[in-house]
């Protein structure tokens, strides 16, 4: 009730447990905090807070338009609700390497389990999106470096996400991704690799965790489980997914609505009250409430 019963750090230690078994960990993405509880609830590994949906929330491009403050706070938020470890998003880390410094400590504030940094230049793209541009080598490093420095708790996980497949190929993408782990990186993210071969090729050359992000309508394949653990991956994110089911389905009940003049036939398709009530544990509040305002000697 209220929060989460497993505090930040025993989350944290977790992860890095759960890290190092290799086994392969699925982190959907949460764009509220109710959807975090689902995804706990549903048995999965951990929480992903996508940047891209995060912007999407606040109606706005994933262009690097969010702040430190907004993703901070959003995080909060989410961490608070759920026992799973989760893995925030942090774009460029919001500005130079000091900036990158401060993120790491407001989201160690915000109870995350860790967050990626990446080598876009500013204003950054979505990672699926043609047109990007990367950072040179000496501006990646030095975002790890101040972020790996900055952290206070030593198993907040650091990720570092290169986006420079999609602009110099994939013997490029690997090269970045040492560099980043030789500067202090606990895992990788490679952005937008393009089929099972590639993502063979980065996990014979990498011997940290690798995240997969199987993202809808992206440049990528959509592989399973089953095939990512065959990989070796062992982080999958399913960032956007949530989102776009839950706004498929709030257009489609809209035009319902707009049509027949009532919400009559989409009720079947509706999360019930009572299934919404045992989600967010309105019977534990209710309890606590009886238990401390009505109580009576």
């Amino acid at each position: 009730m209220l929060h989460s019963k497993t505090d930040a750090a025993s989350k944290r230690a977790a992860l890095r447990e759960r890290l190092a078994s290799g086994e392969l960990l699925q982190f959907p993405g949460a764009f509220n905090p109710l959807s975090a509880q689902l995804i706990q609830d549903r048995g999965f590994d951990g929480i992903y807070i996508s940047g891209a949906v995060l912007s999407a929330d606040l109606g706005l491009p994933d262009i690097g338009l969010t702040t430190i403050t907004e993703v901070a706070g959003r995080s909060q938020q989410i961490a608070r609700v759920t026992d799973l470890p989760a893995l925030v998003d942090a774009d460029t880390g919001f500005g130079e390497p000091m900036n990158v410094a401060r993120s790491v400590q407001q989201l160690e504030d915000a109870g995350v389990a860790g967050l990626h940094i990446e080598d876009q230049v500013n204003p950054k793209r979505c990672g699926h999106l043609d047109g990007k541009q990367v950072v040179d080598a000496d501006t990646a490093l030095k975002r790890v470096r101040a972020a790996v420095d900055a952290r206070r708790d030593a198993n907040f996980l650091i990720m570092a996400r290169t986006d420079i497949r999609a602009v110099e190929g994939l013997d490029a993408a690997i090269d970045r991704a040492k560099a980043l782990v030789d500067a202090g990186a606990d895992a990788i993210f490679p952005e937008a690799l393009e089929g099972e071969r590639e993502f063979e090729a980065m996990r014979a050359a990498i011997d940290v965790p690798l995240l997969a992000n199987m993202t809808e309508f992206g440049k990528g394949t959509l592989l399973t489980r089953e095939q990512l653990a065959s990989l070796g991956m062992n982080i999958v994110i399913y960032p956007v997914t949530l989102l776009r089911l839950a706004m498929g389905a709030a257009e489609r009940g809209l035009d319902t609505i707009k049509a027949e003049g009532t919400q009559e036939s989409l009720l079947g398709e509706m999360q019930h009250r009572a299934r919404l009530y045992e989600l967010i544990d309105y019977a534990g509040y209710n309890a606590f409430d009886e238990s401390v305002f009505t109580y009576r000697p």
